[in-house]
This record gives C-alpha cells, sequence and structure tokens, in this order.
C-alpha cells in the first residue's frame, strides 16, 4: 500500500523514536476507513516515545493520550511541544495497560500499536481492564506483531538467532487471537486479519542503528521473515 500519511514521519529525527518495526505506517493502515469520530478522545496504548501519539494527532485531529508504563512523560512533553502540539491536545501520562487509572467510559476509541501482545493475551483483559475505559460504541484499534502459523512447538532456528522462546511467546498467529478476542462478552469483534506491511515496516526498522534493531537483523537476514506477520484487529463496545 501507499503511505500517504507516513511519508512526512520518514526523517532520520523521527525514525529513531521507532522501537520497533514501523508503527505509524503500521498505524496508518490500521485505520484505513477507520470509525472514529472526528475530535475524539483517544487513548494511544503502549506509545512508547510519543511518534504515534504525534502521528494520531496531527493526522487525524484526535484529542490522544500518550500512555506508556515504561517512557518518561517528561521527554515525551518536551518532544509533543517540538513537534508543534499543544498540552490540550496531546497528554502523555505514564500508565499501566492492567492497571488503567482513567475515568470510566473516558475515551472514544483505544488504539494500540505494537503493544497490545505483551499485555492482552489474558482472556479476560478486554472485559476487566480495558473497556470499562471505554465509551459504549467506542472502538478499540490493534495492530500487533504475529506468526503466519504458531510454531511454538518446533521453533524454527533462524528466529532463534534474534529472540528466545520465552520472547517469541509474544507472537501468536490469527488463529490464536481471533479464539482470545472471541471470548469477550462486552465487545463485538469487527475483524482479525493479517496485515499488508509486514515486509515494509521490518525493513525501516532494520534500517535503525539502536542495539534492538541490530539484534533483530540476525534473525531477518536469515530468513525468519517469511514465519511473521502483522495482525490488526478492531473491536467496537456493545
Amino acid at each position: 500500500m501507499k503511505y500517504t500519511k507516513s511519508e512526512k514521519y520518514n526523517t532520520p529525527t523521527l525514525q529513531k523514536k521507532i522501537m520497533g518495526p514501523n508503527p505509524i505506517k503500521l498505524e496508518e493502515e490500521l485505520l484505513i476507513n477507520h470509525k472514529i469520530p472526528e475530535g475524539a478522545v483517544v487513548c494511544d496504548l503502549g506509545s512508547g516515545q510519543g511518534l504515534t501519539s504525534v502521528f494520531l494527532a496531527k493526522e487525524y485531529g484526535f484529542t490522544v493520550y500518550a500512555a506508556d508504563l515504561w517512557s518518561n512523560p517528561e521527554d515525551n512533553r518536551r518532544f509533543f511541544d517540538d513537534m508543534g502540539l499543544d498540552k490540550n491536545q496531546i497528554i502523555p501520562v505514564k500508565a499501566d495497560a492492567t492497571d488503567l487509572q482513567f475515568d470510566k467510559g473516558f475515551f472514544d476509541a483505544v488504539i494500540s500499536t505494537d503493544s497490545y501482545n505483551y499485555f492482552g493475551r489474558d482472556e479476560h483483559y478486554l472485559d476487566d481492564k480495558l473497556l470499562p475505559f471505554l465509551k459504549n460504541g467506542g472502538y478499540i484499534y490493534i495492530a500487533i506483531p504475529g506468526m503466519k502459523k504458531d510454531c511454538h512447538d518446533k521453533l524454527p532456528p533462524e528466529l532463534l538467532l534474534s529472540w528466545t522462546p520465552e520472547q517469541l511467546d509474544y507472537m501468536h498467529d490469527i488463529d490464536y487471537w481471533t479464539e482470545i478476542v472471541n471470548k469477550c462478552k462486552g465487545a463485538e469483534v469487527i475483524s482479525v486479519k493479517e496485515m499488508e506491511s509486514n515486509e515494509e515496516v521490518w525493513s525501516d526498522w532494520l534500517m535503525q542503528d539502536n542495539e534492538y534493531a541490530v539484534g533483530d537483523r540476525k534473525a531477518m537476514e536469515s530468513g525468519g521473515g517469511k514465519y511473521l506477520n502483522f495482525i490488526s484487529m478492531i473491536l467496537r463496545k456493545k
């Protein structure tokens, strides 16, 4: 696909802020024909260093809460200021995805790019930990790294060049995630499908010089990418 919104974020300075396969391109694909209302209050759950939050605020006009456990909200605030976004449009928050502290029904939508697989594998997570903070009729948009077919019983040696079995347990296939989200009682599952972005978002990531990208090159340059994909999930609260 052509990433018309993402092109302007393809600068060395901004690309240094990505923490995995290009989340901006993943997010652009995820939000094609989205149903989130104009001016919505959105939670960017697992926002990292805030690049996806900037993208949501600038390109879609949302009011964004950049919620992340591991990044520094003060650092993110300086970044948001540098990007010309005021304090009312984008708000950095230190937040644990399993223990959110927002008011009930606060958000019009939750968007999570390249992080949901770390905390959402619990089949009760959606009903117990996330949906209470979403308005009735609100949407959840998720993009996560996955496997074309679960192979945890016999992990390919190419993947083990970069990741341990414990790390690879965060990646699963569409059947696995379909089963997880279909157990949710409080939301309708709109879709669970493979994304188009896999090859290009990995390419952007492997061009980076940080230690994690360098480590990931071992598996991908040995052909490990043929086992991997990205998966999108869209749900609507009942």
